[in-house]
């Protein structure tokens, strides 16, 4: 099977919780906020491929550079913000597009944006999207951690794509 897990970058960075943090960083190291850090741990445990979504940087590999810090994220409306088919586009280039079941830990803003991106996907999944906010969210991710077993395929509180 497939798969591809994509989790959310973050606004928290390591520049921003580490004063002698300078130059670039891996982007498994760049963003230290808890959300994030979760979404990892639950990506690099049940997943072999993941990447990290930045509204800025795009798709990002974890191994790739993040060259600095940056305030940039979907819905602010800043003009950084890459749009669908830039996002696409990468995708494309990166191998991503070859996914057939992309699982999406995130929520409401992906969407919209990540099914014009992963048209072609069998299926696009969010099982955090029902979640009642961050709390929640870390809440659900820790017992799936801890119970050793992945979201269930239907585990998207009645959404997917």
């Amino acid at each position: 099977m497939s798969r591809l897990c994509i989790i959310p970058c973050g606004s928290r960075k390591i520049w921003d919780t580490n004063p002698s943090a300078a130059g670039s960083f891996p982007a498994e190291q760049a963003y230290t906020g808890a959300l994030h850090r979760k979404c990892q741990a639950y990506a690099a445990r049940f997943f072999e491929h993941w990447a990290i979504l930045s509204a800025k940087h795009g798709f990002l590999l974890p191994g790739e550079l993040v060259p600095g810090n940056y305030d940039v994220a979907f819905g602010s409306g800043h003009p950084d913000i890459l749009s669908a088919a830039q996002l696409a586009s990468q995708a494309r280039s990166k191998g991503l597009d070859r996914f057939e079941d992309i699982v999406v830990l995130g929520g409401k803003k992906f969407t919209v944006i990540l099914p014009q991106v992963f048209d072609e996907a069998r299926s696009i999944v969010y099982p955090l999207v029902g979640s009642k906010g961050i709390g929640h969210m870390l809440q659900r991710l820790d017992q799936v951690l801890a119970s050793g077993k992945e979201f269930a395929p239907d585990a998207a509180d009645g959404f997917s794509g």
